[in-house]
């Protein structure tokens, strides 16, 4: 997939663990590890919204583009 979530660092740089940050968030450590690990399908605006004001950031800090070197043009 071409879209990469950069969890993990926005956790280290705020010295949070995954518990700490599932709480504050609002969701299970299951579902912040199945964004961490690039499983999730979709991410609802509401919980992007919790992510951003928990670690002070904005979305393009999180979730980034990288083009699939596999894709055809035409």
């Amino acid at each position: 997939m071409a879209i990469i979530v950069d969890l993990d660092i926005q956790l280290a740089r705020h010295h949070m663990s995954v518990g700490e940050f599932a709480a504050a968030v609002g969701i299970t450590p299951a579902n912040i590890a199945v964004l961490k690990n690039g499983r999730a399908k979709a991410v609802r605006f509401t919980t992007l919204d919790a992510i951003c004001r928990t670690l002070g950031c904005q979305p393009g800090d999180v979730l980034r583009y990288v083009p699939d070197e596999a894709q055809d043009d035409g």
